[in-house]
């Protein structure tokens, strides 16, 4: 997944922003991002807290390495099968 230039702290002041009153396109214009990305930010990080969005992160990542495990062991599994099932 490609890395955001904006931190989660960056994101979530750009929300805070908006909902204390700033308009949506004054804050896109301030920050430099399109409408489209801040509601795509405004739906994965609206109503968290900072440490809420660290955990999310850290919550991604974990799923990710575990995601790519299973896969490994999977492909291991498969191979062994064919091995085994191979007549010599």
């Amino acid at each position: 997944m490609k890395r955001s230039r904006f931190t989660e702290e960056q994101i979530i002041g750009m929300l805070k922003e908006q909902e204390a009153g700033m308009a949506t396109a004054d804050v896109c214009r301030k920050h430099g991002v399109s409408a489209a990305t801040f509601y795509k930010y405004k739906a994965r990080f609206g109503g968290l807290e900072v440490s809420d969005a660290r955990r999310l992160r850290a919550l991604e990542d974990e799923n990710a390495k575990l995601k790519k495990l299973l896969a490994e062991a999977m492909l291991d599994n498969a191979i062994l099968k064919d091995v085994t099932s191979r007549k010599w």
